[in-house]
């Protein structure tokens, strides 16, 4: 008869999350792993699998709590100029956080890993991706509205304002208080393309 697990396995995840978004995927051993989940070697392996699959898991969960603030932005605001601008100032509030570590954890973790760990390296740059498409989704949405030129390059502009939220998770890193941030997204929104002239 197995024997029934003794701790907690949703907080055990929330403490891994936090030890891999402070020390990133590489640097973060399972020794420290299993000293900030509070449980042995054997128990992480048989709730979790492996430090890949636990990671794995901890960027499920990091999507779904501290990292669903993009999603619902972008979801929620009536045209794409608002929904980046809201991502933007957001994205100022959660990076600078007191609560968790600074920056985000899917532009962090995986920076400077060696070859070992390119599945982890490729499974954040696809996060990041589809982040980036998301944004452009919402930049072609004003585009067909009417809202944008008809020749922006909604690309490009993703691309850059994905830049922008990639350079803001460093710099809270470094250190950048919220009104740092804030400074930098209004900044950044100064490039949005003006609207088209009536005709």
């Amino acid at each position: 008869m197995a024997r029934q697990r003794t701790f907690d396995r949703e907080a055990a995840l929330e403490r891994a999350l936090l030890a891999f978004w402070r020390h990133g995927y590489e640097a973060t051993s399972i020794a420290e792993l299993t000293a900030a989940m509070g449980i042995r070697p054997p128990s992480l392996y048989a709730a979790f699998g492996d430090k890949r699959r636990l990671f794995e898991e901890a960027v499920r969960r990091y999507r779904e709590t501290y990292g669903a603030f993009t999603t619902r932005a972008l979801a929620e605001e009536p045209t794409g100029r608002r929904a980046v601008e809201r991502v933007l100032r957001e994205t100022a509030a959660e990076y600078t956080g007191e609560a968790h570590p600074a920056g985000c954890l899917i532009i962090t973790a995986a920076v400077n890993c060696g070859p070992e760990s390119a599945e982890v390296e490729g499974l954040l740059r696809e996060f990041r991706e589809q982040a980036k498409a998301a944004l452009k989704a919402r930049i072609d949405g004003d585009v067909a509205a009417g809202r944008l030129p008809a020749d922006t390059d909604t690309g490009g502009l993703a691309t850059f304002y994905a830049a922008v939220i990639q350079g803001m998770s460093t710099q809270a890193r470094d250190g950048a208080s919220r009104a740092d941030l804030l400074r930098i997204a209004t900044l950044a929104m100064s490039a949005w393309p003006s609207e088209p002239l009536p005709a």
